[in-house]
């Protein structure tokens, strides 16, 4: 049986909501899914890069909440 990994990108628009991008992965395959719109990519290279970017370019979101 395959183990399923998830892990998030979580940014901050300008308003002060929150927007995730979950990045799940099964063996060699890599999925990333907006929690906001719904938006789902496959992704097998660099999958939260392309998260970061979606949260940038559909939501505005790039305030990165570990930066102090």
């Amino acid at each position: 049986m395959q183990q399923i990994n998830t892990s998030k990108v979580s940014r901050w628009d300008q308003h002060g909501r929150e927007h995730t991008v979950r990045v799940q992965r099964s063996g060699a395959q890599r999925t990333i899914r907006c929690d906001t719109c719904g938006w789902r990519k496959g992704a097998q290279f660099l999958p939260w890069l392309k998260a970061e970017e979606h949260l940038a370019e559909a939501h505005q979101a790039t305030v990165d909440p570990t930066d102090s």
